[in-house]
């Protein structure tokens, strides 16, 4: 099973509003996942990102991989700086 860690849309429409969430790779984009781990809002200026650092290192730890839109949101956020 590939876990990948990536957005799920939710908002009404043309009003976005994401969930970052760890899921299986082959589930729907809205679909069932196994844990919410964010959320991101690119409605307001600047985007609002909230993370729970610590679920999201344990997810990587365990094989999760982040996907291109995550992982600029993660690099912005300054995740990969903190991790030693």
């Amino acid at each position: 099973m590939a876990v990948k860690i990536r957005l799920a849309r939710h908002g009404t429409k043309k009003r976005p509003f994401y969930r970052i969430v760890v899921a299986d790779s082959e589930s729907p984009r809205d679909g069932r996942f196994l844990e919410n781990v964010g959320t991101y809002n690119p409605l307001i200026d600047p985007a609002d990102v909230t993370l729970k650092q610590e679920r999201i290192k344990y997810w990587m730890e365990k094989g999760a991989i982040p996907t291109d839109t995550v992982k600029s949101l993660l690099k912005r956020e300054g995740f990969f700086a903190n991790l030693t």
